[in-house]
């Protein structure tokens, strides 16, 4: 069986516990306690099931203490997806959509009968028209949306093919029937 070759001092071990006590992150939380019981003499099964780490996460995080130090094991990550489209953009997409209607760029192949809303579809196309970018999921066109200041509104279901003058006698009837 290898000796261990990952010991602490005691100026480290009181390193990592008030380095733990200042950090406010959980993934960082998690790092220091994992190196300082390991450090401590700890098994790595024992840190694994304590901390819920991997083992090679935690010799990764063994070895970047080593070499860096507390620093080393801060949680470098930043969260959510990378912006696709850059504030420059994003103001220009939003005066576009106030300044243009569906209709306009797109003429009667806009996704609604009149194209006088935006939908995600006639944004989808204008988005990848203009920046040459496109997302995979529906819910970022509804960001985009609101970024912009609009609110997401689903349309209302209208057949193209309908006949505009039986619709018409339709709602006079309807009426007639509501005065009643």
């Amino acid at each position: 069986m290898a000796k261990r070759k990952f010991h602490l001092t005691e100026e480290q071990e009181q390193e990592l516990k008030h380095a733990y006590h200042q950090s406010k992150d959980g993934p960082t939380w998690t790092r220091y306690q994992a190196v300082r019981l390991y450090g401590t003499g700890y098994s790595a099964k024992e840190v694994m099931e304590i901390t819920g780490c991997s083992w090679s996460s935690l010799m990764k995080w063994c070895r970047v203490y080593r070499t860096a130090g507390v620093s080393g094991l801060v949680d470098k990550r930043v969260g959510g997806n990378r912006a696709r489209l850059t504030e420059e953009q994003m103001q220009d997409l939003s005066l576009r959509l106030h300044q243009y209607k569906p209709r306009d760029l797109f003429g009667p192949e806009a996704a609604t009968p009149e194209g006088e809303f935006w939908t995600v579809e006639d944004l989808q196309r204008a988005v990848r028209q203009w920046y040459g970018v496109s997302y995979r999921s529906r819910t970022s066109y509804y960001r985009l949306l609101r970024l912009c200041g609009f609110s997401y509104q689903r349309p209302a279901k209208v057949f193209r093919s309908r006949r505009e003058a039986a619709v018409m006698a339709f709602e006079e009837a309807l009426e007639k029937n509501s005065s009643m």
